[in-house]
């Protein structure tokens, strides 16, 4: 907690876009919270704390320059000879990668369901938030801050851009699931 305290301050400190930067970031205050509030009742696996930490290091990051404009997203871009930073989807993508074995955890081990249901209820959750994520995303860029509206959205012209956030989301759902089973 202390060093994702230090690295979330240091992300602050260095965006150059301090709305933007707290507009990313209440969510991940929120989910923080939830898990500070019931780890006393539910403790996830080291494995799934880890995956979280790194999920949330990834979007702090991203935060911290708005997605389309993340240094790692331009050097893949300059790698890959891309047209556009893809950082925005590497981190949809981790959403579904890194959150859905510690779903998984969490409903084998608080409500000790069977193993198909554990399986298919982190991908369904993941399609679901991230489809909700992305009304979420359109509507505080859209209705409460269009003045950071597309550098939160971050699209790049992309027309098909949330369909295919939710796409990678779910990809990465169904391959965390895969490699657990």
């Amino acid at each position: 907690l202390i060093l994702f305290l230090l690295i979330w301050v240091w992300t602050f400190l260095g965006t150059t876009d301090h709305a933007n930067w707290i507009t990313e970031n209440v969510l991940t205050m929120v989910f923080i919270g939830g898990l500070i509030i019931t780890y006393r009742r539910f403790r996830f696996s080291d494995l799934s704390y880890t995956l979280m930490f790194v999920y949330i290091l990834l979007h702090i990051y991203g935060a911290m320059y708005t997605y389309a404009e993340n240094p790692l997203g331009y050097w893949l871009q300059e790698q890959f000879h891309g047209d556009r930073n893809h950082y925005d989807r590497i981190v949809h993508f981790s959403f579904g990668l890194l959150l859905a074995y510690p779903m998984r955890d969490y409903f084998m081990n608080h409500f000790k369901w069977p193993n198909w249901v554990c399986w298919v209820l982190p991908v369904e959750i993941t399609l679901s938030f991230s489809g909700a994520y992305e009304l979420i995303e359109w509507a505080v860029a859209d209705v409460f801050f269009p003045a950071q509206g597309a550098a939160y959205l971050g699209s790049q012209g992309d027309i098909w851009d949330a369909q295919k956030d939710m796409g990678l989301a779910f990809s990465g759902a169904v391959l965390a699931m895969v490699v657990a089973s």
